[in-house]
């Protein structure tokens, strides 16, 4: 574990995310398959797949249920194969329902793939080959993490060549707050909604932790003035972290990464190497990506990790 973006607790199976818009098109111009039989015999399974798809499709922003009634009438379908089709897609997880309610919605299967897809979404990808190159330039260990709640959750880690004393798993857990990579992510978020997801209060793991809510915002403006967030011997003893973090805002997602480092063995110029490089690296993520949150902030100087207007 590291104290930049981890820190001890059982991993968890799932986190909150953004579910992908399923393809947009008329509710009242589905296309749907036909439903006979290929000399083959596939052709039966084929059009389930199609017609399923299509009820798939049928859910909108504006419309985030549906009945039996809507798929047969939108979809031209008869209403006893309307009924079996959202009762099998109901079965395997594609659709849920409220107890006792003719009404259907989109299903748990749906959620747990898009978390795939986040995890090998085009911003994670060009993040963690940017936190590969730095790894292998400083030596130095490095982890990608995403907000869950109060919690920053490990997704991509790249070991350096120093030695470093705890490594963190992937799927760990860990505080935000008390961690580089927790808090750049927490400083995207408005104050009022870091106060809510804080609402029971800090669980303080660490003396250079912040120690109230009000030390954690203070914190939180200090990245959001630089860019970058510091945590050393926080969630782990002896072990530091500095860390930015992106945002693809179409997607509504946002991804910390950090540098780690045992706290006693680097001196200042290497810190401001790290930083450097990893505002140049968030900087360069951050135009590709129409990212605004550097947008008011003085340029890095290369090398120095000090600041220029």
């Amino acid at each position: 574990m590291l104290s930049g973006s981890d820190g001890a607790g059982p991993p968890k199976n799932a986190y909150p995310g953004v579910i992908p818009e399923l393809s947009s098109c008329s509710i009242d111009h589905v296309p749907v398959l036909s439903t006979s039989v290929s000399p083959n015999g596939t052709g039966q399974k084929l059009s389930t797949l199609g017609n399923a798809a299509s009820i798939l499709r049928l859910f909108t922003a504006d419309r985030l249920e549906i009945s039996v009634t809507d798929v047969s009438r939108i979809l031209g379908l008869p209403k006893s194969s309307a009924s079996r089709l959202l009762k099998a897609m109901l079965q395997e997880g594609l659709l849920a329902r409220h107890e006792n309610s003719p009404r259907y919605k989109v299903g748990n299967l749906l959620f747990e793939v898009s978390q795939l897809y986040r995890l090998n979404s085009s911003l994670i990808e060009l993040v963690d080959d940017v936190l590969k190159a730095i790894c292998r330039e400083t030596g130095h260990t490095g982890y990608l993490s995403i907000l869950d709640g109060a919690d920053v959750l490990v997704i991509r880690m790249h070991q350096g060549s120093h030695a470093l004393r705890v490594f963190t798993p992937l799927g760990q857990r860990a505080p935000a707050f008390a961690t580089a990579n927790g808090r750049t992510l927490l400083a995207r978020r408005p104050d009022d909604e870091v106060r809510a997801i804080h609402a029971d209060g800090l669980g303080v793991p660490s003396p250079h932790s912040p120690q109230s809510i009000d030390e954690l915002l203070a914190a939180l403006g200090e990245v959001r003035r630089k860019g970058w967030a510091e945590a050393d011997d926080e969630a782990i003893p002896g072990v530091g972290s500095i860390s930015v973090s992106v945002a693809d805002p179409k997607l509504r997602e946002s991804i910390g990464f950090c540098i780690s480092y045992s706290a006693s063995n680097i001196g200042i110029e290497e810190k401001n190497r790290i930083i450097a490089l990893l505002m140049a690296a968030a900087h360069r993520i951050a135009q590709r990506f129409d990212d605004p949150f550097f947008s008011h902030l003085m340029h890095v100087v290369p090398g120095t990790g000090s600041v220029a207007a």
